[in-house]
């Protein structure tokens, strides 16, 4: 079983360049907010492979990290 999920993100883009994903479309169609948005850097995804901007989020209480690899955003499974 492949350990990166796409999904789906609405973000938010503002006039310098910055994206803020606000919230994730999961593959099974539930959407979650993002609470918070901890941190944002260039990094690669350990468990699924592939490098791009990890965002740190809190969602539902819990810290994740999203991906986005040239506007394909991707999570890792648990």
């Amino acid at each position: 079983m492949n350990s990166k999920v796409f999904v789906e993100v609405t973000a938010k883009h503002d006039i310098y360049g910055n994206v803020r994903p606000l919230s994730i479309k999961w593959e099974d169609g539930r959407v979650f907010e993002v609470d918070r948005l901890i941190d944002v850097r260039q990094a690669a995804s350990l468990k699924g492979g592939g490098v791009g901007i990890r965002y740190t989020c809190n969602i539902m209480g819990k810290q994740v990290y999203l991906y986005d690899n040239e506007g394909k955003w991707f999570m890792e499974r648990k």
